[in-house]
């Protein structure tokens, strides 16, 4: 048995061999190829659970060893000639021995065993570079196999989450149907009153009045008649109206019915997150979503700028922060002036990839005063005390160049062993050193600085307060020595005692605080008697029971929190739309897309009596975004169910309806020049033989092949309601659809049958 086994092995090794080197793609400007495949296997004793199987191929003189990430996994090579070596957790690189008898154009292969199970290739490795014995970085290009081309390649035994097209076809034919008007918007008007006739409206000369009346805070009136639009509210409130009007109902002269709208939100906070720590968005990026958040009602911009990967901020007199920390690339044998590759790259700090780039004082300040103009108010996060390791290895570099010690967060002696949920080892400030405090207030003073010379007011600063490892300071003289001085008992007191001391120092600079679930978690009468005043919001991401009949988002509730409902399961909308191999997003919250959100009722999430509830926030972590259109295909239409239930709480369109509203949203964002997300075909199979398909789209074209390949827009086109008869194609396997929507293609629907 095991002589069939090293044979069958020797005679797969060969045929990888073979289609590397027989690759009629051109290399482009990389200088060598990298072709990757996968199988899932079936647990074997060592836990181990998949083999990746990565072929190099090109000239590989002076190759020393070639560099990739790919989330934290316990990885051993076949080779006994190759060696693994793990940068930082998420960054590989494989050295070979091998590399020294390359003569030329060479191929080598290399087979890692890995623990778990792949899933989706949002796990699969990338941001591939050769390391040259020079210690410079080349290009490597990525040739990913189809993992769809086998069930191997994407499930494992019975762990398959694959949406196949039967059930693909049921779905969309449960949203299809519904009905939109002219006045269904997102998100909905609160009370729509038409009148008997109609008129013909330019809107390109809508009437803006201060209201005759006072209205309740965002209220505002729109009247349609006698060929006008006229809109009462609060002068403040003109900028982002004309966006939404003019989204809503276009420009020029329209027919429109005759009608008097009242609408407000029930919501004071309505808020959006976005991550450009973990991967860069420039900010012509973040205007455009300002823009598409005044268009759809939210009104609360969080400005995640800082994390373990990243610093994107700059900060008045520290030019570490960003020099350090917003760059990343190949960091052994570097000046230690940046930060090792995360998520994807090329191994170059200072090439123009989603590692690199920061958001500069004038550009922060550009943000802030549009934001303002739009009714937007903009909260930036420094994440701390965890989360903290991009801030502390660049006052590391600062004390190395200065001779300053005095914003180090980390002590020499400090034998914490702890793992953090993003598998770091070395990425929490210590609340023991003043050092930390010193940072903390340095940023916020410049912070502050920014909002005084944009004239917009600085509602609060998020500080994190989440995912502190435990262990975290169990090796900390410092720490040690501030419990045994403060009585402290625990690390959880440690951390509550580090809140209070930054919500104190802040609450002398006239700053609030926001923080996520952490910071008003089960902490003592006294803890709360002191930090809660301090505190303008907390985010419950959390779905959890654990702290009784309602969970975490209960605990805070009743202990007085002002509540923002950021549940995972609703309200993350960098999570996969659904379980597709190839849906861009995580899976660890679950999956969420337009409806998830729509879902998302808080009088559901808190149906507290007394609840301090504030609002509702949509989560946009940057894991597995790299550019501009990544970003907008989790934001739409995910977006518009979470600003349907910031506007409106209690009541919604049916999924039909919401869908047909979306419908009528995605020509707008042609206009625009938004990506978005489209959904997937259906595939029916009827009486063993008769294959159909629908869409969830009137205007897509659908194409489909019976052979395993993917559709292309070459592919036979099979029009919804029409059926393609398989009595003459006894061999057909499996069928496979896509559809194409204003040029846009969607996924691949698989339908697999015998």
């Amino acid at each position: 048995m095991r002589l069939r086994l090293t044979f069958f092995i020797g005679l797969l090794l060969l045929f990888v061999v073979y289609s590397c080197r027989n690759n009629d793609t051109p290399a482009a400007e990389a200088p060598f190829v990298l072709g990757w495949d996968v199988e899932n296997l079936e647990p074997d004793s060592t836990g181990r659970h998949y083999r990746q199987t990565m072929c190099l191929t090109g000239d590989l003189r002076g190759v020393n060893r070639i560099a990739f990430n790919q989330f934290a996994r316990s990885m051993e090579l076949a080779d006994p000639a190759d060696t693994l070596i793990e940068i930082v957790p998420g960054y590989y690189a494989i050295g070979s021995s091998r590399f020294a008898d390359a003569t030329g154009a060479d191929t080598l292969v290399f087979e890692l065993l890995t623990k778990g199970s792949l899933h989706s290739i949002r796990y699969a490795p990338e941001g591939f570079h050769a390391v040259m014995a020079d210690g410079s970085v080349l290009p490597v290009r990525l040739e990913q196999a189809d993992i769809t081309a086998r069930r191997s390649g994407y499930a494992q035994g019975k762990r398959d989450y694959m949406p196949y097209g039967d059930a693909v076809y049921a779905r969309n034919e449960q949203i299809a149907g519904g009905t939109a008007g002219v006045y269904d918007v997102v998100p909905s008007f609160k009370n729509v009153t038409l009148g008997e006739g109609s008129s013909m409206v330019d809107l390109d000369a809508i009437e803006f009045r201060t209201p005759a009346t006072e209205l309740q805070p965002e209220e505002y009136r729109i009247t349609v008649g006698d060929g006008r639009m006229t809109v009462e509210a609060p002068e403040a409130m003109w900028p982002r109206l004309r966006l939404r009007l003019a989204h809503a109902f276009g420009d020029g002269k329209r027919e429109l019915p005759d009608a008097v709208i009242t609408d407000r939100p029930s919501l004071p906070y309505r808020g959006l997150m976005v991550d450009i720590a973990r991967n860069f968005q420039q900010p012509e990026e973040i205007h455009r979503v300002l823009d598409m958040m005044a268009v759809y009602g939210l009104n609360v911009f969080h400005f995640h700028l800082v994390d373990d990967e990243a610093w994107r901020l700059e900060i008045a007199g520290l030019p570490e922060l960003t020099e350090m920390g917003g760059r990343r690339g190949y960091t052994p044998g570097s000046d230690g002036t940046f930060l090792p590759q995360i998520f994807g790259g090329d191994g170059n700090p200072a090439s123009a990839t989603s590692n690199n780039g920061y958001i500069t004082r004038q550009e922060y300040i550009d943000i802030i005063k549009h934001a303002d103009s739009l009714g937007i108010a903009v909260i930036p996060e420094i994440e701390s005390p965890g989360h903290g390791r991009a801030a502390i290895k660049a006052m590391e570099l600062r004390a190395r160049r200065t001779g300053d010690p005095s914003l180090l967060m980390h002590e020499e002696g400090d034998s914490s062993r702890y793992t953090s949920a993003q598998s770091f080892h070395d990425n929490v400030m210590n609340p023991a050193l003043e050092g930390t405090y010193k940072l903390m207030n340095a940023v916020a003073d410049d912070i502050a600085a920014m909002h005084r010379e944009a004239g917009v007011p600085l509602v609060a600063i998020h500080i994190g307060g989440d995912e502190v490892p435990r262990g975290a300071w169990s090796g900390s003289p410092a720490v040690a020595a501030m419990m045994e001085r403060d009585g402290l008992s625990s690390e959880k007191e440690v951390h509550a005692a580090f809140v209070r001391r930054v919500a104190s120092d802040f609450a002398k600079k006239g700053i609030a605080i926001s923080g996520w679930q952490e910071i008003a978690l089960n902490h003592s009468d006294d803890y709360n008697t002191e930090v809660r005043p301090q505190v303008f919001s907390v985010n419950c991401w959390s779905t959890l029971a654990s702290q009784g009949a309602g969970g975490v988002v209960e605990a805070v509730a009743t202990s007085g929190y002002p509540v923002v409902l950021s549940n995972v399961n609703h309200f993350y909308l960098d999570m996969c739309y659904n379980r597709h191999p190839y849906e861009r997003g995580l899976t660890w919250g679950g999956t969420t897309d337009e409806f998830s959100a729509l879902a998302g009722y808080p009088a559901r999430l808190c149906p507290f009596p007394g609840a301090n509830l504030r609002g509702v926030q949509g989560q946009v972590f940057a894991e597995t975004i790299r550019d501009r259109g990544n970003l907008e295909t989790m934001l739409f239409p995910k977006m518009l169910g979470l600003a349907e239930r910031g506007w409106n709480p209690d009541s919604t369109y049916s999924e039909a309806d919401f869908h047909a509203v979306i419908l009528g949203e995605i020509p707008k964002w042609e206009n625009a020049g938004l990506t978005y997300h489209v959904r997937q075909p259906g595939i029916s199979i009827e009486d063993g033989r008769y294959v159909r398909v629908n869409s969830p789209y009137p205007d897509a074209v659908v194409r489909f092949t019976l052979d395993g390949s993917n559709p292309t827009e070459k592919s036979p086109e099979l029009r919804p309601g029409e059926t393609f008869d398989l009595k003459l194609s006894p061999d057909v396997k499996q069928v496979r659809a896509r559809l194409w929507l204003n040029g846009h293609p969607s996924l691949v629907s698989i339908l697999p049958f015998d």
